[in-house]
């Protein structure tokens, strides 16, 4: 059953309509005008009203609206005792569940306030299911949030005993991947890339060599100049850090980014010769990143050439060899952001 407000300014009329209502087993409550209804409303949880339209002061139009302000689903049926179609189109119009004219019967009274009940009740179930979704909604999200955190925890630890696997068998090369992956992160942020793609590019980076776990050492580590047999195996890496990590699932391109760091717009670099836009923007990233932090530092063959010089041969070879767009927001972290690489003791991301 029901909980309804009467509200009429007629005693007799509240009344009657009252011992209608309760005696069809509802919970009643009256009240002689607006005033006094909003009163009962702070106090009494209403399912429906049934109001009269004309009563000195407010009306039950005015209610009707103060009623829906409220937002609380609470049906209201209007009365009046001059009916005309333009009243009831009115009054339904502004958002009463319906009308009735007076004299207004028990059957008739009964009728409307069922149907009114269950609006409410259906109101009230639509508004607890949408609560319960929503609730049910925020802890899958709270919960994919933590698994996805554990996960990227999990890989970026997986990623770092790679890492320092491949640096065991080449302390030239120590930290390398990292300040490398430090310099592509800065130059990705500086392009404005999406999070998701500025993620994939630092961790393509502090692997971008793992395939060197296949080159033997002692050419890693070689003092002098590679031979050409030595150097082709050496660039097998590309190749080789693709097979091994596409077996991993990542979140990120992480081994197509990995093969095309050697690519050059202009089609001499390798693996595939791949050019322009057929190498992924990540990779264009990572290749003027690696190009600097290996030019910049201390190799087994050569002393360190220094920054200046590293950022010089990327910007001759600007829009040849290396995306424009990369090479010049590079050259900007350095000579206005102040952009220096790691130290090569640096041990994390």
């Amino acid at each position: 059953m029901a909980r309804i407000l009467v509200v009429d300014d007629e005693p007799g009329m509240r009344l009657s309509l009252s011992a209608f209502l309760e005696n069809d087993g509802h919970e009643v409550q009256s009240a002689e005008n607006v005033n006094a209804a909003l009163d009962a409303l702070r106090s009494f949880d209403v399912d429906v009203v049934v109001s009269d339209i004309i009563m000195p002061g407010a009306s039950g139009v005015e209610l009707l609206s103060k009623i829906q302000g409220l937002e609380k689903g609470i049906a209201v049926i209007l009365l009046t005792g001059e009916p005309n179609v333009e009243t009831a189109s009115e009054a339904v119009r502004r958002g009463a569940f319906d009308y009735l004219a007076k004299p207004v019967t028990k059957s008739a009274l009964i009728n409307v306030v069922t149907r009114a009940g269950r609006a409410k009740a259906q109101h009230d179930l639509n508004n607890r299911l949408t609560e319960e979704n929503l609730h049910y909604r925020n802890h899958l999200e709270r919960l994919v949030e933590t698994r996805t955190a554990e996960l990227s925890a999990a890989l970026k630890g997986t990623i770092g005993v790679i890492t320092q696997t491949l640096e065991t068998r080449d302390p030239y090369t120590a930290g390398h991947q990292r300040r490398v992956a430090s310099l592509s992160r800065a130059i990705a942020q500086k392009l404005g890339l999406p999070e998701t793609i500025i993620e994939g590019v630092e961790m393509a980076s502090v692997v971008h060599d793992v395939g060197k776990i296949a080159v033997p050492a002692e050419i890693l580590s070689k003092p002098s100049k590679l031979s050409a047999a030595e150097f082709d195996l050496i660039k097998e890496h590309s190749q080789v850090g693709y097979e091994i990590l596409s077996q991993v699932t990542f979140p990120w391109p992480i081994a197509d980014i990995i093969v095309q760091h050697h690519e050059r717009l202009n089609g001499a670099g390798y693996p595939n010769g791949l050019r322009g836009d057929e190498i992924r923007v990540e990779a264009r990233i990572i290749a003027v990143a690696d190009v600097v932090e290996a030019m910049a530092s201390h190799r087994p063959y050569r002393a360190a050439l220094g920054t200046e010089a590293a950022l010089q041969e990327i910007s001759h070879q600007r829009a040849l060899l290396f995306d424009g767009q990369v090479v010049d927001a590079c050259l900007e972290l350095f000579a206005e952001d102040g952009f220096e690489l790691p130290l090569r003791e640096a041990r994390s991301l």
